[in-house]
This record gives C-alpha cells, structure tokens and sequence, in this order.
C-alpha cells in the first residue's frame, strides 16, 4: 500500500558470502564469518555494518517451528474487493496488520486483490480470523484454500 522500493545495492562476491552465512545462520559470530569468507574481523564487520546501514540486512530474527507451536493449519486466503477507495484500503491494512495470524499479505496484480497467508491451530480458529476480518472491512470475496503439505519454505533470498 505504500511503494518502499529502493535502488538495489551492489554486492560483490564477499558481500553475498556473508549474506548467504548470515542467512543459513544468523548466530555465527564474527570470527566464523569472516573465516569461512576469507577475510579479516575488522573488514567484515564493516561490510555488515554497511549492508544493515543500507537497509540489505533488516533484522535478525528466530524461526519458530509453527508444528511445535500447535499452528498445525496454514491457509492462503485469496481476496476480492469490489472497493479500491484509500479510506477502505488503510482500514484493509490495519486490520491485516492488527491480526498475528497473518504471517504474509500481499497486493497481487490480476483477478485476485491480496492473498494472504494465515497460520492457525485448526479450521475453527481459522473460521474466527475469518469472522473477525470480515466485521472490520467489506469484502466482496474470500477464498481459503488449505494448505495440505508444505513443500518448500525459506527465508533465504537468492543472491545470485
């Protein structure tokens, strides 16, 4: 809802050595970094200093296994609205970002407005997001599809 592109950085080979280590395992420490890419402390402690700075590493986060969290149920919820007006798409906004289930929302080009991707326990507590959501904002039409089997997840980007 709001355009946060930026020019992308340049990255040399050392940059991206350091960006895939830190995305495998963000709590190798430095000395293990800068080994593994073969460089000194002082150096790559800069370059990460420099990625953070430029906004390239934007945090640093603990994956939690939703399985072992009793989050057993994942849903993509596809979105239809009949209204594209501002007032109607910042209520849309802060009611998907207010709600802790939705682990991803986005706007999509095409026939479908937002997909959204929403981690519950079961069916039942996907049915109170569902109520929940719909008594914030007017939806012309949901569609939740139950995702049977994970095939592929990971935070990893490609740095090619």
């Amino acid at each position: 809802m709001s355009d946060n592109r930026q020019t992308p950085i340049r990255l040399d080979d050392t940059d991206r050595k350091i960006l895939s280590l830190l995305q495998e395992d963000a709590t190798l420490s430095l000395d293990d970094i800068a080994a593994r890419v073969g460089a000194s402390k002082t150096p790559v402690w800069n370059r990460i200093r420099k990625l953070r700075e430029a906004g390239v590493i934007r945090g640093q986060v603990a994956l939690l296994d939703p399985d072992a969290l009793g989050l057993d149920a994942c849903f993509f919820v596809l979105i239809r609205t009949s209204e594209h007006d501002p007032e109607w798409a910042r209520r849309f906004l802060a009611a998907v970002r207010a709600r802790p289930e939705v682990i991803e929302a986005h706007r999509l080009a095409g026939d479908i407005d937002y997909i959204l991707k929403v981690r519950v326990r079961n069916a039942r507590a996907y049915d109170r997001f569902y109520q929940a959501l719909i008594s914030e904002v007017r939806i012309h039409n949901v569609t939740a599809l139950l995702s049977m089997e994970e095939l592929k997840a990971t935070t990893a980007l490609p740095l090619d």
